[in-house]
């Protein structure tokens, strides 16, 4: 089934600032980020995945998948998904699209630690115009240019499967 792009942007929109009170909120213990993601991406998929250990779901704040809240497990979950829920894979930045998730490393390091939301894009997205939302470091229509990042890793998502 289709990914609803503009559920998850305008969801992104709503949120950015502030707190959805159905979920808890992560920014004093580690970061709201993935979080803040994974909630936008599910408004426009609509789908869980509740396979114990390795899904991506959220009932509450001790009963969640570790995909959900941590920037790795999300990456793994959503490019080797082949159950329900969102699905895609790791992209050139060419291929940014509005409700796409791009993850930032910082200081030289190799591991990712921070995940936003693609809310815009020009016509050949470059970090001059893919404009992101995110939760922690609260953002919505920042342009990518403007983050101290190393690395950045951009993750179209391609579709998702019903249960």
């Amino acid at each position: 089934m289709e990914y609803n792009r503009l559920y998850a942007v305008r969801y992104a929109r709503r949120w950015a600032f502030r707190r959805n009170p159905a979920y808890y909120n992560f920014d004093e213990i580690g970061g709201d980020c993935t979080n803040f993601v994974s909630q936008c991406v599910y408004a426009g998929s609509g789908v869980m995945n509740f396979t114990p250990d390795t899904g991506w779901y959220y009932i509450s704040p001790d009963m969640r998948a570790p995909a959900w809240t941590s920037v790795r497990f999300f990456y793994d979950f959503i490019t080797t998904n082949e159950g329900p829920g969102p699905y895609g894979y790791e992209a050139d930045l060419s291929e940014a699209r509005p409700g796409d998730v791009l993850q930032f490393a910082y200081n030289g390091n190799e591991d990712f630690t921070h995940t936003l939301l693609v809310v815009g894009t020009g016509r050949n997205p470059t970090p001059q115009n893919i404009l992101l939302a995110a939760h922690t470091r609260d953002a919505f229509a920042r342009r990518m240019s403007t983050y101290d990042y190393t690395n950045a890793r951009l993750i179209h998502i391609e579709a998702v499967r019903e249960p």
